[in-house]
């Protein structure tokens, strides 16, 4: 129903960043919310898509069409719902995931959340020819600009919402203490290690 939505980034939060649209603010639901910081209270475009459910309509946003439709390719996937095709683009190694996909890596997909090995065999299935032919790797994001004592926090809470388990992210909370960056860096940084 929506292609993209052009509005003032009004607020970012652990789970989405909000749109207003028209005097609507619209909740867009996105990978990794922080690494839309450094555009707060501009005007931003923010490629969308809608699911309808019984108990609810979402939007989720995308900064790029090649990001949009890697998203469109793992939710047609039979067992990976829009949460957890978040979480495989939030990890920001779209060139690693067409690579699993074509040599049939199956070990470095189940480390998504949410992600078995029955899930992942059918990734390899249904998304061979889409993503290895796209070649899809999604453009970086605008990176952050803000850093303070909140961000580790703040990172670990969007990670939380992206399905992460409590007890992994405990672990790589213990390995950045004492460090400073932004919560979009820690959110990069600890994909990476997890999915190593």
């Amino acid at each position: 129903m929506y292609e993209y939505f052009k509005g003032i980034l009004s607020k970012i939060t652990a789970k989405y960043i909000v749109v207003e649209v028209g005097q609507i603010g619209y909740i867009l639901h996105v990978a990794n919310p922080y690494a839309y910081s450094g555009q707060l209270n501009q005007e931003i475009q923010v490629f969308v898509h809608q699911v309808i459910r019984e108990d609810a309509q979402l939007l989720y946003g995308f900064g790029t069409e090649d990001e949009k439709q890697l998203f469109l390719n793992l939710i047609s996937v039979s067992g990976i719902g829009p949460v957890s095709a978040l979480a495989i683009i939030a990890a920001d190694d779209n060139a690693g995931l067409v690579q699993a996909i074509e040599q049939k890596n199956i070990t470095y997909l189940t480390k998504f959340p949410k992600i078995g090995k029955k899930t992942a065999q059918q990734m390899v299935l249904d998304l061979e020819d889409k993503v290895v032919a796209a070649g899809q790797v999604a453009a970086p994001q605008t990176q952050a600009v803000t850093s303070d004592n909140q961000e580790l926090e703040e990172a670990m809470e969007a990670m939380l919402a992206l399905g992460y388990r409590a007890a992994e992210l405990k672990k790589i909370k213990k390995f950045f203490e004492g460090t400073t960056d932004t919560a979009e860096n820690y959110i990069k940084s600890a994909l990476k290690m997890l999915v190593k």
